[in-house]
This record gives structure tokens, sequence and C-alpha cells, in this order.
């Protein structure tokens, strides 16, 4: 499994962590408390800021406004600052693109509801799903009729969904009732799901149909084919053709032993059709499962739609980028030495894993630029350091004092 930049702890986990390592300071553990929380709120306005960019260049395409609606801002909503701005949330919150050949795995393999399904992609003019964290777990799954066996399912603790579709001129020429999709074209819709199975990454999609697969069909199709042929032949057809010849010939018909065939040809077409429901109805069981599944994405696991996902995705954001820059100066900051990058890339990875057994790729990149970007870091001959925690308070507040300056001479 690639190791990911994305920090599987929360905050206050975190904080809690660091502030031990000051436990000997009473002074130091109230000036790293305040310096987290001055931070925290420095970081949820740069969110704020964010937020309002990303729904204006939003609100011309979000499917939850009316027609006439996004069209008062067309002119307002810029496309390619949208996904600018998303594209940076997500990277933010140490989100992933998922690649193609994952999503074509997914089509192919089914862990949960052993169903295959099909998707029109064409209606798309694109399409994007980013994932972040991962976990593995034990579920058990239907094998074997009524036998159940434990595999293990590798999950993605986000799964966020972007879809673009196609302008109405597409629809109209693929005769295609967009209605139907309960979506406007040129919409684009955005969703964020918890815990989804990677190999049924696809039950995400909206337009998602089960299908049979190429074993429900030959488990359908060639017991059905072979055993009406065989029946029709070794017994309902030739007992017809001796009691039509003994009808031209004027022969005594012997109606008895003709029943008998017809009635022994009759009992196996019923067993052979009650093996066919009941196949059919294996497919209809998965159908009803993987409905129940997706209803309880939408009802359970959906944290997020439109423009309504974008909380989820800067509450993490916020919390990724406050969680680097924490850990960046209090490994600093308790350094006997400046650290070049790696070492202290090295550090902090070394403490997840000893200390939480976690094995992660720390974004060094993103911390120490944040560090920097505020003034509580600096970098010397390829060396980083950071500033006290008292002065480190003072030039935060004098960062958080100079954001609204409106008392201008």
């Amino acid at each position: 499994m690639k190791r990911e930049h994305y920090i599987p702890f929360d905050k206050e986990f975190i904080l809690k962590q660091q502030l031990s390592a000051f436990s000997e300071d009473p002074k130091e553990v109230e000036d790293f408390k305040k310096l987290f929380d001055i931070i925290e709120h420095y970081f949820h306005y740069e969110a704020f800021n964010l937020i309002r960019n990303l729904k204006q260049n939003y609100a011309a395409f979000n499917p939850d406004l009316s027609p006439k609606e996004r069209d008062e801002f067309i002119v307002k909503s810029n496309f390619p600052n949208f996904k600018e701005s998303l594209h940076e949330v997500l990277d933010r919150a140490n989100y992933s693109r998922v690649a193609k050949e994952t999503l074509d795995i997914a089509l192919n393999n089914s862990d949960l509801i052993g169903l295959n399904l099909a998707i029109d992609f064409t209606v798309f003019e694109e399409y994007e799903l980013y994932v972040q964290g991962q976990h593995t777990t034990k579920e058990k799954v239907s094998h074997y009729f009524f036998w159940k066996k434990e595999i293990e399912v590798e999950y993605y603790d986000r799964v966020m969904v972007y879809l673009n579709y196609k302008d109405s001129n597409y629809f109209k020429d693929k005769k295609i009732n967009a209605e139907k999709l309960l979506i406007d074209p040129e919409c684009i819709v955005l969703k964020v799901f918890k815990r989804v199975p990677k190999n049924d990454l696809e039950t995400v999609f909206p337009n998602a149909i089960p299908k049979m697969s190429t074993t429900d069909k030959l488990l359908f199709w060639i017991p059905g084919i072979v055993g009406v042929s065989s029946l029709l032949s070794t017994k309902v057809i030739p007992a017809l053709l001796k009691m039509n010849a003994a009808y031209q010939s004027g022969e005594t018909i012997d109606l008895l032993n003709g029943k008998n065939s017809l009635d022994q040809g009759l009992i196996a077409l019923g067993i052979l059709a009650a093996y066919l429901f009941r196949q059919y109805n294996n497919f209809v069981n998965k159908k009803i499962k993987y409905s129940k599944m997706l209803s309880d994405s939408l009802y359970f696991k959906n944290l997020g739609n439109n423009s309504g996902a974008f909380y989820s995705l800067l509450n993490s954001s916020e919390e990724e980028v406050l969680k680097e820059t924490l850990l960046a100066y209090s490994f600093l900051n308790r350094s006997e030495n400046p650290l070049t990058a790696e070492e202290l890339d090295n550090q902090i990875e070394s403490w997840f894993l000893t200390k939480l057994n976690t094995d992660l790729d720390f974004d060094v990149k993103d911390a120490l630029s944040k560090l920097k970007n505020t003034g509580l870091g600096f970098e010397t001959n390829g060396k980083w350091d950071v500033i006290p925690l008292d002065k480190a308070l003072a030039r935060i507040d004098e960062i958080w004092d100079g954001i609204f300056d409106y008392n201008q001479k």
C-alpha cells in the first residue's frame, strides 16, 4: 500500500501528544496551547476566504440552484478558477486522485455486493475521484450458498466524486432523456462519502446500473438451453412423434405410456424452471443488496453534496494544515540544532512509526512552507529553525491584528 501524506489522527490528539514533550515546563505548555489556538483561528480565516471564492465560482454549475438562479452567476462564476481552488483544497487536505486503472479494477471486482455495474461515462464531460486515507478490515461475505467466509476488505476513509455533465446538445443528439438522470446538463456534481470499499468504488457513481456477470449469465443460460434441448429431444418430441405416427397408421395409441413420457418431461421442465428461477432470484437479491448499499451510502455515508461538500473538504484541509504546521514547529522547537528538511521529515515519520505504529509520508514541504509564510520558521544554509514560543505568539498575534486594517489614517 502506498504511503500517504494524510495524518489519520485528530488535531486534539496530536496536540496532546506534543504537549507531553513540554510537561516539565508549565509555561511552555500554556504557550504552546495558545500558539495552537491562534494558528487554528488563522487557518480557519484562510479557509473562509477560500470557501467564499469556491461557492461564487461554482454557483453557475450548481445543480441545487434553479436554471434562473444559475444564469445570474454566469458572469461571476469562473470554471478555471473553480477547478484551481478545488484542487488546492484537495491538495491541502491530502486527498489523492484515483487512477483510471484503480477504477477499472473496481468495475471488474467486488468485495461485498458481488455484482457487476455498468456506468455510462459518455454523459460526463469529465469525471474525477479523489480519496483520503485507507485502512483494511475483515468482513464476512456469502460463499457457496449458506456458507460465509471472512475476507480482508480495503476501505477508503473519504472519497470525493467530481462529475461534470455534458451540455444539452449531447443528450438531444443521443436521444437521452436528461430528466431521467435527475440532473441538468452542464452541471457539476460534487459528493463526499466516508468508508467506501476500494473494490466497490464504482458504487459512488449515481448512474451505476447492476448487470449480470459472465458467471451469472452462464449459470442461467447454459443449464436452461441444455436442459430444455435434452428434455425436448428425449421425452417430449419422441412421445409426440410416436403418438402422431400411431394416429397416421391407424394403430392403437398407447395413451398411458405417452402420457407418462409427457408427465416426466413436464416434471423435469418444472425442476429446470425452478433452478432457473433460483438463479435469476440470486441476481435479483444481489440487486436488492446493491440498492441497500446505495441507500446506506446516501443516508449514512454521505458527508456532503455539491456546495455542501465544500465544508467537509475545507474542514479536512484546515485540520491537515494545522497538524502539519504544529508537528513541524514542535519538532524544530525541541531540536538542539537546526534541521534540514530531510532530517525533520525523517524524525516526524519515525515518531509516527514508533509512537503511534503508523507508517505515513509526512508532507514536510507544505509544513515548512506554512512556517515560513507565517514567519514562525526560517531557513539558513539549507537548515530550518523556528523562533521561540514567546516570539511565535507575538508574531502570530501581529499577523492576526493586521488582517482587518480599517483604521488607516
